[in-house]
């Protein structure tokens, strides 16, 4: 018996079938696009999951219903983290929406005070998640502690470089960028890409198209602050690493360097 093929999702808002805009919206299915995902009612979806939450939490949950998604989801997190807790954070990492489960992501973040080793090893597992777009929340959710424990953050984040999922190894690259997608940049990269030469090393010739894309686009980021540094690098690694995948990655990186 062949397997059920990935359902093809929609690209547009206007393109999302009703039945599938109700059924992501009430957590039955996952999101198969970034389209999917935004279109998706979260106040709604709030309601379904935690259907006893109390009117002041209901309350305070549909003004998110006006914040772009990034802060929506955060948001999203700490109300769950602060008004329910524990209880919550399991009903969301089981539960098959990928926006639900991108709320545990961000409960996480919202945790007390947790050693970053700590914080990190609960993200794990959303960060080795299935579905494209919880990947994107972990990094997100735990960025900030990255960045204000940032030696912490290359030692800790250096050894999940040598981890067998890809998923986790783009991680380890990816919640690092310069200037990432969707939040702050970091200045210390800016100032001194090299500060991360424990990470990109370790992944100069992943065997990944997924990990090869998060380097080259780390690369690309210094790139803007840091051109001559980047050219440099890239230059060495040829030499010492004149792989596919390293090429491939050097490429990328050099894409918008005159």
């Amino acid at each position: 018996m062949s397997a059920t093929p990935p359902r093809k999702g929609a690209n547009r808002v206007a393109d999302i079938p009703p039945d599938i805009l109700e059924a992501l919206s009430v957590g039955q299915i996952p999101s198969a696009t970034l389209t999917e995902g935004l279109a998706v009612d979260q106040y709604r979806l709030l309601c379904t999951v935690f259907p006893s939450l109390s009117t002041d939490v209901l309350h305070k949950a549909h003004a998110f219903t006006e914040l772009g998604i990034l802060r929506r989801m955060v948001a999203m997190g700490t109300l769950l983290q602060t008004e329910v807790g524990n209880d919550a954070l399991t009903t969301c990492l089981a539960h098959p929406s990928d926006t639900v489960r991108g709320w545990a992501c961000f409960m996480i973040g919202a945790q007390a005070p947790l050693p970053l080793d700590k914080r990190l090893a609960a993200i794990r597992p959303l960060a080795d998640d299935e579905h494209f777009g919880v990947r994107e929340w972990s990094w997100m959710a735990v960025r900030p502690y990255l960045v204000n424990e940032l030696d912490s953050a290359i030692t800790l984040l250096t050894a999940w470089t040598a981890s067998p999922s890809e998923w986790v190894r783009r991680f380890a690259c990816e919640a690092l960028r310069p200037r990432g997608v969707w939040c702050a940049h970091i200045a210390a990269f800016k100032k001194e890409p090299q500060l991360a030469l424990p990470i990109l090393e370790a992944l100069r010739a992943d065997p990944s198209v997924y990990v090869q894309d998060s380097v080259a686009n780390w690369l690309n980021d210094a790139g803007k602050d840091q051109p001559d540094w980047v050219q440099a690098l890239c230059t060495r690694w040829l030499a010492e690493s004149p792989t596919d995948a390293t090429q491939r990655i050097c490429q990328r990186a050099r894409r918008n360097l005159k």
